[in-house]
């Protein structure tokens, strides 16, 4: 996709289709790198956003169950029991 650089105030900018930016999970804050053949912008979030909300509210639905039980190997079945 191809976007124009525009006048923002004494700064310079472009404009980045809202669903581009839902797809991407960018919402306010961004990162931005320079590369060697231009510039990456990065969603900021911090890692592990939102757990804490998720966990709460497994905890108020009491659902602590594995999604998806791991195979048990030998080192698994010798070392913890299983």
């Amino acid at each position: 996709m191809k976007a124009q650089i525009i006048q923002i105030g004494n700064s310079q900018g472009i404009r980045i289709p809202k669903l581009m930016l839902e797809e991407a999970c960018i919402s306010s804050e961004v990162e931005l790198r320079l590369q060697p053949d231009g510039i990456l912008i990065k969603s900021a979030s911090q890692p592990r956003s939102g757990w804490e909300e998720a966990f709460r509210e497994l905890a108020e639905n009491d659902d602590n169950e594995l999604i998806d039980t791991p195979p048990a190997g030998d080192f698994e079945k010798r070392e913890w029991k299983w």
